[in-house]
């Protein structure tokens, strides 16, 4: 039976194991879809816009509870602001503002106020944005509409008062 040496800390691992591993690890970045590619470079690109106008990016990709997900909370003044990340590589089908139907603002409204549950409702207004980003990472600069108040919380969500 051949004897296993184990490598030493620094040490570079040759032979199978390490082409294994690239090519795992290649293989598993090639299975991320396109549209997530995208999209994540989408929320970069919105983040970097934001944060030139004045907002201060308080978090990313936050999940305040199991199912809800904002792309970005951002604070500008006494405004705390949920943004939505539309991000497509063309408006062939449409502007990207038309995917934020009535069930992702619930979704929104949602995550929103379990954020705000959390964060033990802070003395601010509150207001809901939508970010288009179009175009693709490949391209370079891409066009991007920011929408300001896009929508309002839902009545059924109700706050208490200060």
């Amino acid at each position: 039976m051949d004897s296993v040496t184990v490598p030493q800390k620094g040490e570079r691992v040759s032979g199978f194991r390490a082409l294994w591993r690239r090519l795992t690890l290649r293989r598993e970045e090639s299975l991320r879809p396109r549209s997530a590619v995208v999209g994540a470079w989408g929320e970069e690109q919105a983040a970097a816009y934001l944060g030139a106008k004045g907002y201060s990016i308080l978090g990313r990709n936050v999940r305040p509870n199991r199912r809800d997900e904002i792309d970005i909370v951002a604070r500008t003044g006494a405004t705390l602001v949920f943004v939505e990340v539309k991000a497509r590589r063309r408006e062939e089908f449409g502007r990207p503002v038309r995917a934020v139907d009535k069930a992702k603002r619930h979704a929104l409204n949602r995550a929103a106020a379990a954020y705000l549950r959390k964060a033990k409702f802070p003395d601010l207004f509150y207001r809901f944005d939508v970010v288009e980003v179009l175009g693709q990472p490949e391209e370079g600069e891409p066009v991007i509409r920011h929408l300001d108040n896009a929508f309002p919380f839902e009545r059924r969500f109700v706050f208490p008062a200060r």
